[in-house]
């Protein structure tokens, strides 16, 4: 197979690996075709107001201040005195999309959806908003417009802000708040004069949704514990005080009206959230008003955590719920159908009610989750052939019909305290099975890529000893042989093709089944390969095979603990320190495996720090800006003394440009800090500086020359200029260290080189990386360069979780963007934290070509080599995925496995990168010198 083509289908092949896990764990939970189910007796409420405080955590709410006044006091008098309050329970990815999804529609969404649509609806599902008579929304244009969309007919009007008025820089996020507050009253004061609006409001089944984000905002640009976080949650408190009591008076005091206060999700005490730390999956709840239970007193309570002594609430009973419980509540209290995709189980002690009106309601919910389940067992059982298929046991069609025909019995027998038992028993006998059904085909996909997984791996080591080693002897396979293997997989592809369509699988399906066809015929057409190795390994020495076999195994398992734990990668760290004194490397290069020990000591302190974004320290990214430009200086000084040949005045001006970006991006992190700190927010300036550094921070490098240290010390200055301005803390110095560690590496595989054997004396500061691709030059493979594409590897992971900037959602820092944007929007946002991820990666890319060609090797054997490492550590993630426990560690397991799988791909694209970096120079007009004669 050509070197481009191999590319290809390997780029292909880990493209279909890394999709088929959001097919097999991602999917959709969703399911169309059920009935609505409403309770029929009449419900307490005729309208719910639902506040939604984005951002706000439990402790943040319910926690006393220093002198133990209430942090919110009109809040606190409600749940000690009128209403219910508890905790909701949230679910990962805790983001403000998937909570209002829970809140609202009852269902968890799948993270597919998040990547498909911020605002929009990628699958179309129903909520408490579609089932209302009417509903009215204030509030952020980034999450009203989604639930108006899914809404069937013309009931669901949203009022939203401006997109720019969310703006982390600005100089009060609460006035976000206030906007809401201010609007609503303007709204009920005007429907006075609306006799058409003013009638509607007096509808039965309406609901008014207040979406308030001026928390989060606060939490994202001033951290929780700030006094603007704080201050914030008391105009909320204010402002919910001021809205009841306007909705009351509006109503007459009719006592028909119900209130939630609850939030999407928490926030961590670095301002983030994402991810399943306790701070952002605990969320308040307050349920007040008609319908709803008064505050129940107790004498003892038990929890797992310490927050009732804490928040001195130790008396009034905490009633914990899960997020998705909140939609059957609203339902419930309101009278409407209850959404047809929820998930979510009536948390009847906050009803204050009849128990038959309980036990009903309760009835009523459990349907409506059973006939989800009819809906996705006749949909699974339709397109599985009756011999294979095998039914959910507990909840046949039977056991469904005595369930339901006992619990109608109990309660016309008003024994409503065993129907409401009975009731969620059958809810949680049907989450079980539309789980059962919903992973129904997990096993059978799961084993189709694990075999491809496998196959792939096996022929990419063939291919390596086949064409990069002495290894074997090239056989030619015999013609009638290939026919006939190619007519025996072809056969068992159609076979396959046969069994998928008969029961019609989506055509992903298709991909994912017949896949291992073509990648084992591959390998089994390399069978003289496969005898040959095995011959040369038995005349190999065991005990040296089996060390070896261990070694790479060690290195291996290294790399899988640290998705982990982020400090196996200093155990790592530290082991390279100590390589030039095992192979005795120090010897020929006392002062280079000096430096060498020294930085990887240094790099290896970058894991042991806790995540980016916790502890901003802006004054050590500024230091670091003056310490990159000292080293440039230095450099620019030592190429001007010595005179250096390559160098003219042009190539002076390109690192004299680089120079002068790297002050301007210390300068506009120091200014720009300064002005949100004093609330003057972006200083538009700053942000042009940052746009352009950005964009010259790719050219600039391609005009230097492609000698081989001057350009990756082009390519270095230009990367850090960038890298400053997305630094809050001591992340900057981290491209710093490991750029100086890839220096000396390449100095340092030189000298592995000569100290082998394998090539003689060669200087590297005349090595020019245009002229490089001698392929005649190139030398087969060596066992010591397994040990270079397994530094490759190591050093690409180190890249990506060094400084715990993506070994959680939730470590994601807004406050990194500042420079260039403070405006909300996640996609701009995010593209930027990915370039920030990226940077580094491309410094170890760079530095790796650098080591290619100066060890004689073609590019494209020691990245197989790299291809086998990495599979191999997908292939360990893949098998540790994990379809039970906790969300967290499902939600983890998972992420692991698409993070392996992305780098994967990206090393292979990372590769053509490096070489367009390395090799390509673009050529300035230059002006001709006019000489007088």
């Amino acid at each position: 197979m050509a070197i481009p083509v191999f590319i290809l289908a390997g780029l292909l092949v880990h493209c279909v690996f890394l999709v088929s896990i959001f097919d097999i764990y991602f999917s959709s939970p969703l399911v169309h075709g059920m009935t609505p189910q409403r309770t029929p007796l009449p419900p307490p409420a005729k309208r719910l107001v639902l506040f939604v405080a984005d951002g706000l955590r439990a402790d943040s709410l319910y926690e006393l201040n220093s002198n133990g006044t209430p942090q919110a006091p009109y809040l606190r008098g409600i749940l000690e005195n009128n209403g219910s309050w508890g905790i909701s329970h949230t679910r990962v990815p805790t983001e403000s999309r998937p909570g209002h999804v829970a809140l609202i529609a009852g269902f968890y969404e799948d993270v597919s959806a998040v990547a498909k649509g911020w605002k929009e609806n990628p699958v179309e599902f129903d909520s408490v908003f579609n089932e209302s008579k009417y509903t009215w929304s204030w509030g952020s244009p980034d999450i009203l417009p989604m639930f108006a969309k899914g809404a069937t007919g013309d009931h669901v009007y949203t009022f939203c802000y401006a997109a720019e008025s969310e703006d982390f820089g600005a100089q009060d996020a609460a006035k976000l708040d206030m906007w809401v507050f201010d609007h609503v009253k303007s709204f009920f004061n005007s429907s006075r004069s609306n006799q058409t609006l003013f009638s509607a409001l007096n509808e039965e089944k309406v609901v008014l949704f207040l979406h308030l984000l001026g928390i989060d905002t606060n939490g994202h640009a001033h951290r929780p514990n700030s006094r603007e976080y704080k201050e914030n949650i008391k105009k909320v408190d204010e402002g919910i005080k001021e809205i009841a009591s306007v909705i009351d008076s509006f109503y007459g005091n009719d006592g028909k009206t119900a209130f939630i206060l609850t939030s999407d999700h928490g926030m961590t005490d670095w301002g983030s959230h994402g991810a399943g730390h306790p701070s952002e999956t605990l969320t308040p709840l307050i349920v007040w008003g008609a319908g709803v239970n008064y505050p129940q007193k107790v004498t003892s309570q038990f929890f797992e955590d310490n927050f009732l002594q804490e928040w001195k609430l130790e008396n009034l009973k905490r009633l914990d719920v899960n997020q998705a419980d909140i939609a059957p509540l609203m339902a419930s209290l309101i009278g409407v159908p209850f959404p047809l995709n929820s998930v979510g189980t009536l948390p009847l002690e906050y009803l204050n009610n009849s128990d038959h009106f309980k036990a009903e309601s309760m009835f009523t919910n459990a349907v409506q989750i059973l006939e989800q389940f009819k809906v996705k067992m006749s949909q699974k059982k339709e397109t599985t052939l009756s011999f294979l298929f095998t039914p959910f046991k507990a909840l046949s069609d039977s056991e469904q019909t005595n369930f339901l025909k006992k619990a109608r019995l109990y309660i016309q027998q008003q024994k409503y305290d065993q129907a409401v038992s009975l009731c969620k028993t059958l809810i949680n006998l049907s989450l079980e099975g539309l789980s059962y059904y919903h992973t129904y085909d997990r096993l059978f996909l799961g084993l189709s890529i694990a075999t491809s997984f496998v196959g792939w791996t096996t022929y990419v080591i063939l291919v390596i000893i086949k064409t990069h080693t002495n290894l074997t002897k090239t056989v030619q396979t015999h013609n009638k042989e290939s026919t006939v293997l190619f007519y025996g997989f072809a056969f068992v592809g159609m076979i396959i093709a046969f069994f998928l369509l008969i029961q019609t699988c989506p055509w992903t399906y298709y991909v994912y089944c017949l896949l291992p066809v073509p990648v084992w015929y591959a390998v089994v057409r390399e069978l003289p390969v496969i005898q040959g190795l095995a011959a040369n390994l038995l005349s190999l020495h065991v005990g040296r095979s089996i060390g070896f076999f261990l070694v790479c195994t060690l290195g291996i398992e290294i790399l899988v603990f640290s998705f982990f734990y982020r400090s196996t990668l200093t155990v790592g760290l530290l082991v390279f320190a100590g390589w030039p004194v095992v192979t005795q490397l120090w010897v020929q290069a006392k002062t280079r495996a000096l430096i060498w020990t020294l930085l990887c000591v240094f790099l290896a302190i970058f894991p042991l720090m806790p995540v980016v974004g916790r502890e901003p320290n802006i004054p050590l990214v500024i230091a670091t800006g003056l310490l990159t430009l000292l080293i440039s200086c230095f450099s620019l000084t030592s190429l001007c003394k010595s005179g250096n040949k390559y160098k003219n005045n042009e190539d002076l001006k390109v690192h004299f440009y680089q120079m002068l970006s790297i002050a301007l991006s210390t300068y506009v992190v120091s200014s720009t800090h300064d002005s949100l700190k004093s609330k003057q927010g972006l200083p538009v300036l700053n942000q042009i500086t940052s746009w352009m550094t950005l964009v010259s921070s790719s050219v600039l490098p391609l005009l230097s020359p492609t000698f081989l240290f001057q350009r990756l010390f082009s390519i270095v200055l230009s990367l850090m200029s960038t890298y400053l301005l997305l630094s809050t803390g001591y992340e900057a110095l981290f491209p710093l260290v490991l750029s100086s560690l890839m220096f000396v590496w390449i100095n340092m595989e030189q000298e592995a080189l000569q100290h082998y054997g394998l090539s003689g004396k060669s200087k590297l500061a005349v090595f020019n990386f245009a002229y490089a691709t001698d392929i005649t030059r190139f030398r087969q493979l060596h066992l010591d360069d397994v040990r270079r594409s397994y530094f490759f590897v190591f050093f690409i992971v180190t890249a990506f979780f060094g400084t715990g900037n993506i070994a959680s959602v939730n470590s994601f820092d807004p406050a990194s963007v500042y420079c260039f944007l403070t405006v909300f929007s996640p996609f701009v946002m995010g593209g930027l934290l990915v370039l920030k991820v990226v940077i580094p990666f491309v410094l170890v890319s760079c530095a790796f070509e650098a080591v290619q060609v100066t060890t004689q090797l073609s590019s494209k054997s020691l990245l197989l080599i790299v291809l086998v490492i990495s599979d191999i550590m997908a292939l360990h993630f893949f098998f540790l995925v994990k379809d039970h426990g906790s969300w967290l560690d499902i939600g983890t397991s998972i992420s692991h496995y698409v993070l392996v799988m992305s780098l994967t791909i990206f090393m292979m694209l990372m590769n053509g990168l490096a070489q367009l970096l390395t090799t390509r120079r673009l050529e300035l007009p230059r002006r001709t010198k006019h000489h007088s004669t």
